[in-house]
C-alpha cells in the first residue's frame, strides 16, 4: 500500500466544496455517437410500499446529477446536495435536503446572502429538510468556532421557522464524532444556552462518519475550529474502512445525543463511505464490502440509546457519498456522469437497494 503523507498540500477532507453554478440547469453533453449502442432500458415506477422501503436511504453529490442516477437505476428516497435551491428536477418519492453554507464558497453561496433562495425554497417547499452548515469543524470547509456556530444557527433556524414552521432543520454536520469533535458541539450547547436562554432547538441532528486523522498540519479532518488541542484521534489509513470504527462513531454519537436532552430526535449520517484510492488499500471488493455492511449496519442497528419512536434504530437516515465525485475523492462513485453508465460500485449498491425493494 502506497503510504499517506505525514502532511499533504491539499488535506483529505471528507467533502468536496462545489462552487455555485451560475444556474441550476444541468451542463450540456454532447453524446457519443455510437450507432450500435443499445437504447436505455426504462427505469420501472415504484409502488408506493417500494418508496416507504428507501425512507431512510439518501445519496449525496451535486445536484446537476441526481437525474442522471435517478435514470440509471440507482434507487434512493433522500439526496443532499450541499446548496439552496427552490428549482428542483421532480422525481417522484424523493426528498431533497437542502444546506445552509455558513463559509468556503463565497459569499453568492453561503448565509445571509441566500436568504432569497431560502424565502423561495421555504415558500415553494413547505416541510423541507435543511442542513445547517457542513463541516463547521473543518477549517477548510465552513470553519467556524463552536460560539459562532450557534450564533449562526440561532439566527437560522428562526429564519426558516418564522417563515415555515413545518421546516425539519438538522444541527451539527460535523465531521467525525469524536470525543474532541463532542467537545466542540459541549461548546456550542453551552454558548447557545448561555446567550439565548433556552437550549438549542433542533428537529434532527446530522453528522459525517468518515474515520480520518484529527491532528495538527496532517491528512484528515485536522482541529476544529476555536480550540486549542493540537491532535486528537490518531488514525491510521487501515482504519479509514472500519465498519467497527463506524459503528462505535455512530454509537457515541447518540450517547451524547441522550446525555443533552435529544434522545427523541432522529440522527441523520448525512455523509459515510470511502475516499482513500485503491493504491491506499481500497480496491473495489473492500469499499463495497465496506458500503454494504454500512447500509445494513444504518437499516438494522438497534441500541439503548436507538430512536424509541423507530424502533431503538439508531440511525433514521444515510448518505453515501457519493453519486459522483469528478474531482479527488472518486472512489465511492456509483455512477460515471461523462459516459452516462453505472459503476461496477453502482451495481452492487443497485443490487442490495434491489433486493430491498422486492423484500415481500
Amino acid at each position: 500500500m502506497t503510504p499517506l503523507p505525514t502532511a499533504t498540500p491539499e488535506p483529505i477532507v471528507p467533502t468536496r466544496t462545489p462552487a455555485p453554478l451560475p444556474t441550476d440547469q444541468p451542463p450540456t453533453v454532447t453524446p457519443d455517437p455510437t450507432p450500435t449502442q443499445p437504447a436505455p432500458t426504462a427505469v420501472p415506477t415504484l409502488t408506493a410500499a417500494q418508496l416507504e422501503r428507501l425512507a431512510g436511504y439518501g445519496l449525496v453529490g451535486a445536484l446537476e446529477d441526481v437525474t442522471a442516477a435517478a435514470d440509471a437505476g440507482l434507487r434512493f428516497g433522500h439526496y443532499a446536495f450541499w446548496r439552496t435551491v427552490a428549482d428542483l428536477p421532480d422525481i417522484a418519492g424523493l426528498e431533497y435536503w437542502q444546506m445552509v453554507r455558513l463559509g468556503q464558497i463565497g459569499e453568492a453561496g453561503q448565509w445571509p446572502a441566500i436568504r432569497a433562495e431560502m424565502e423561495a425554497v421555504l415558500s415553494e417547499r413547505p416541510g423541507s429538510y435543511w442542513l445547517i452548515g457542513n463541516e463547521p469543524d473543518v477549517r477548510w470547509q465552513d470553519n467556524v468556532s463552536p460560539e459562532r456556530y450557534a450564533e449562526l444557527y440561532h439566527d437560522i433556524y428562526a429564519f426558516i421557522k418564522d417563515r415555515d414552521p413545518s421546516a425539519r432543520v438538522a444541527a451539527g454536520g460535523i465531521a467525525l464524532p469524536t470525543p474532541l469533535r463532542l467537545r466542540y458541539l459541549d461548546r456550542v450547547l453551552a454558548h447557545y444556552e448561555s446567550t439565548y436562554g433556552e437550549p438549542l432547538p433542533t428537529d434532527l441532528w446530522h453528522i459525517h462518519t468518515f474515520t480520518l486523522r484529527e491532528e495538527q498540519d496532517s491528512w484528515g479532518i485536522g482541529i476544529p475550529p476555536g480550540m486549542a488541542e493540537s491532535a486528537g484521534e490518531l488514525y491510521e489509513i487501515e482504519d479509514h474502512g472500519d465498519i467497527e470504527l463506524l459503528k462505535q462513531h455512530v454509537n457515541a454519537f447518540r450517547e451524547w445525543m441522550a446525555a443533552n436532552g435529544y434522545a427523541d430526535a432522529p440522527l441523520a449520517v448525512t455523509e459515510f463511505g470511502i475516499l482513500l484510492p485503491e493504491d491506499y488499500g481500497f480496491p473495489i471488493e473492500v469499499v463495497s464490502r465496506y458500503m454494504l455492511e454500512s447500509l445494513e449496519f444504518f437499516r438494522t442497528g438497534t441500541g439503548e440509546t436507538g430512536l424509541l419512536a423507530d424502533g431503538n434504530r439508531l440511525v433514521q437516515y444515510w448518505f453515501w457519498y457519493s453519486t459522483y465525485d469528478g474531482g479527488a475523492y472518486p472512489t465511492g462513485n456509483l455512477l460515471d456522469v461523462p459516459t452516462g453508465e453505472v459503476t461496477e460500485l453502482g451495481e452492487i449498491y443497485r443490487a442490495f437497494i434491489d433486493e430491498i425493494l422486492q423484500t415481500p
